[in-house]
């Protein structure tokens, strides 16, 4: 087995080695990755924070040894925390990076960080601060920077900030936590899913005070939320079906 880790701010992972592939998901800063198959040009990898797996390009990652891939999985997470800072690499150079870059990786990749920084697991309403950074962010299929995001992209970002772990789709995080009978129970910080037509989960949100849910549709957006689903005030209608409401963190 071989290890690696990314150098860069943003990199995709790619349903298909080849350039032109659906982006799946998005490695940030100081990721790690099992690489499960090499090619001239890609490699099928395994992520580390949630088990995800795509191409990448071979020029987009660092290898790194198995101790230190051991060494630095099972330490706790420090992540940056401004929605933009920078790396200093080891050539004199800035490297901007989003917020909730991973920093454990800093000594391998000999780079040097003197931002801000947050780790550790924080109480449950901050995850209501952490997700009003990413409002007006743009939707990105696949996206998990405040410069294009997805749903499930921003919920597991503001809980993964918080020192939660999710799942990276809708459909799989809606298989975490304790699902509550009426959203009556719920409190902010837990979420809401919603399903299409077939019955499949399609979209993740995170519940706030006074029956409102920030969600990514279109950009980064605060909604209301009833029993029906969310309701968009600027449209009149309901854009999403509620199916369950589940919660991570008692």
């Amino acid at each position: 087995m071989k290890y690696g880790i990314c150098p860069l701010s943003i990199v995709p992972l790619r349903a298909e080695a080849r350039d032109p592939s659906e982006m799946v998901t998005q490695l940030l800063y100081g990721d790690l990755m099992q690489v499960l198959e090499t090619q001239k040009k890609w490699s099928y990898v395994k992520l580390q924070f949630d088990g995800y797996e795509g191409w990448i390009d071979n020029k987009q990652f660092q290898f790194i040894t198995e101790k230190e891939y051991e060494v630095l999985a099972s330490a706790t997470p420090v992540l940056t925390s401004d929605l933009v800072d920078f790396i200093a690499t080891d050539e004199a150079q800035l490297l901007a990076i989003p917020i909730g870059s991973s920093l454990n990786g800093l000594p391998i990749l000999n780079h040097e960080y003197e931002g801000n920084s947050v780790s550790g697991t924080l109480q449950k309403f901050q995850l209501i601060q952490t997700a009003l950074l990413y409002v007006n962010a743009p939707y990105l299929w696949g996206g998990k920077t405040p410069f294009g995001i997805d749903c499930s992209g921003f919920t597991q970002m503001v809980y993964k900030l918080n020192g939660y772990a999710l799942l990276r789709d809708a459909s799989q995080q809606a298989t975490q936590g304790d699902a509550l009978s009426f959203i009556e129970e719920s409190e902010a910080g837990d979420l809401a899913f919603f399903d299409n037509e077939e019955g499949s989960i399609v979209h993740v949100g995170i519940i706030m005070d006074d029956h409102c849910i920030i969600h990514a549709h279109g950009k980064v957006r605060i909604d209301r939320l009833d029993q029906t689903g969310i309701f968009n005030t600027e449209l009149g209608r309901h854009t999403h079906k509620l199916r369950v409401i589940k919660r991570i963190i008692n």
